[in-house]
């Protein structure tokens, strides 16, 4: 068997699916392979950029909790893959990248796009290195099987992440033989099993049966855990309350009683108040990283506990004393079995109402005004509409910026839905490709919505042209008002409301988005005011089997819902029951 052909053997027979990237001269082998032998089961995906192709597979082993696969050729096609790989890295998502390379023959010596590291090349290797778990070159044919179960494996395996393999063009058809009879069959299967430290599980249960107020701070590095749903389990059998960071708001129900909310920067300051006042708090699957810190004040961590593959994070920031390295899942089937041997419940949590922070209008960007017209779409009203079109059991995508915290303020995530929003690196255009990787592979029915600012559109919205492509009901709502808002937000703050750099000539993003297909086969709408919004979605529900574009066009700004950037006695208002109900909407008359 050719070494293609093994490669891509391997990837269908593991039920990986998709192939996501942008062909070239030096890495049409692997399409080519894929075409003869995909059989169905594994399908080249067309990005418009290498940077799509990696936040496809980013999104596509997050929500399905399995191997992300990009690709790209050599030269730019590899540098366009830096962004996307880095974000895998910083969260921990299983990606493997297969990244085509001049003939190593010619290393050196002259070949186009030649990253070899030689002379006044780019060191390939080097670069990928510093963003990836490992980076290998694939140089021949001899311990090509050993080589690639250990990528796979590496990818899986403790704190999961990307690998990067560089494929010389001149490798691709060396024999390799055929798979090993003693290859693994599933993905699970090359996951590197880690001792489960009983004792410390012990220590863990011992301080959640003792607390008073304790309480688990789910972070999403439970998603890619052996077992997600057994934190669920644990907590709804000892009563024990559950709050979610950011990139976390799906890991547990949100209409459950147990669930307080979210904590962080844009999170509910209820949710932040009960933490501070717990008595035993756990870090579940989180570093807890600043946009998760900074909104809990001062952090005592004689009173945290933590559970995480690696607590590398919490080590070097002294956040807890009493850890538990392992995975999520494990641990908690653990503490389940304890508990069925020493039952016990938490005490109940009483007078807890969850709270949002009060829509109120920002100072005014100089040059813009500062006033209602009329009865002008506001962003935290556009939030409140929309929730009632969110999806069960679909994907809610989160760009970067202003519109990213409203809409996760503001909202809240339907029963089995995913949600999903890239903090690693927080790059701006993410969400765009990333909601193709979240579609594919769904099931019949499943829908995506993804919010993103005109900022992020511009960015990587061409990307919404392979939700067209490939037919995915795929609903982008564009948060349009002509500049990049948080960027604003903060030099209105900090450097005396001098806005350079941040603004724009306003886009007509509805005109871009009938650009990328006929009516037949992509829906597009606008909105300016919440009466019109309310006739676009009524419109597109009618249309909801295809991609959508839906302009948001915001004419005044609202104070963002960042914990940062408001008093510490900002307003906050009630959030209507149950929990699944929309946002109430409150404007007040003065501005911050």
């Amino acid at each position: 068997m050719r070494l293609a052909d093994a490669l891509v053997t391997v990837l269908r027979d593991l039920d990986t699916g998709y192939v996501f990237g942008v062909s070239g001269a030096n890495i049409e082998h692997v399409h080519d392979a894929i075409d003869r032998l995909g059989q169905g089961r594994l399908t080249s995906v067309l990005a418009k950029r290498e940077d799509g192709a990696a936040n496809m597979a980013d999104a596509r082993a997050r929500v399905h909790r399995t191997l992300g696969v990009c690709c790209s050729t050599s030269g730019g096609g590899m540098m366009n893959l830096i962004a996307g790989l880095a974000e895998s890295h910083a969260e921990s998502v299983p990606v493997l990248a297969l990244v085509g390379q001049p003939p190593a023959a010619l290393d050196g010596r002259g070949s186009f796009q030649d990253s070899s590291g030689i002379g006044r090349t780019v060191d390939g290797p080097a670069l990928l290195r510093a963003i990836t778990k490992k980076t290998v070159r694939v140089t021949g044919a001899e311990g090509f099987w050993d080589l690639l179960r250990d990528a796979v494996s590496t990818c899986l395996s403790g704190r999961k992440g990307p690998v990067a393999l560089l494929l010389p063009r001149d490798v691709y058809e060396l024999e390799v033989g055929d798979v090993p009879a003693d290859w693994p069959t599933h993905l699970g299967a090359f996951i590197e099993p880690e001792p489960l430290p009983e004792p410390e599980v012990s220590a863990l249960f011992g301080r959640l049966r003792e607390a008073a107020a304790p309480v688990l701070l789910l972070g999403h590095g439970n998603r890619r855990s052996c077992d997600p749903e057994a934190v669920r389990v644990f907590a709804e059998r000892t009563r024990i309350p559950v709050v979610t960071t950011m990139g976390a708001r799906g890991e547990f129900p949100n209409d459950s009683d147990l669930y307080l909310g979210v904590v962080g920067e844009g999170g509910h300051p209820s949710a932040a108040e009960y933490v501070a006042k717990s008595d035993f708090v756990v870090l579940v699957g989180t570093g807890l990283a600043m946009m998760t810190r900074r909104a809990l004040g001062d952090w005592d961590p004689a009173r945290a506990g933590a559970v995480n593959i690696d607590l590398g994070e919490i080590e070097r920031s002294g956040l807890a004393d009493t850890t538990v390295r392992g995975d999520i899942g494990e641990v908690f089937r653990l503490l389940e079995r304890l508990r069925a041997e020493r039952p016990f419940t938490a005490p109940p949590v009483t007078g807890y109402e969850l709270t949002r922070f009060v829509a109120r209008p920002a100072v005014p960007v100089p040059g813009r005004t500062g006033e209602r017209d009329g009865d002008a779409l506001l962003q935290s009203e556009a939030v409140r509409l929309l929730q009632e079109h969110l999806p069960q059991g679909g994907h809610l995508l989160y760009d970067a910026g202003n519109c990213a915290v409203a809409s996760m303020h503001y909202g809240s995530v339907p029963a089995g839905s995913s949600s999903t929003i890239a903090l690693g690196m927080g790059s701006m255009g993410y969400s765009v490709g990333a909601a193709v990787g979240a579609q594919l592979g769904s099931p019949e029915g499943t829908r995506t919505v993804v919010f993103c600012g005109d900022g992020a559109f511009l960015m990587s919205g061409l990307e919404a042209h392979t939700a067209v492509e490939l037919g995915l009901p795929i609903l982008y709502v564009v948060f349009n008002n002509g500049m990049h808002g948080m960027c604003a937000t903060r030099q209105q703050r900090f450097f005396d409301s001098r806005i350079t750099a941040v603004d724009y000539t306003p886009v007509d993003v509805c005109t871009v988005a009938r650009g990328l297909g006929s009516p037949d086969r992509l829906w597009v709408g606008s909105a300016g005011t919440a009466a019109e919004l309310a006739g676009q979605l009524a419109e597109y529900r009618r249309h909801a089997h295809l991609p959508g574009v839906l302009e948001l066009k915001l004419t005044v700004e609202e104070e963002p819902p960042f914990a940062s950037f408001l008093p510490a006695d900002a307003p906050t208002v009630p959030v209507p029951g149950p929990r699944q109900a929309a946002v109430s909407y409150e404007m007040t008359g003065s501005a911050l």
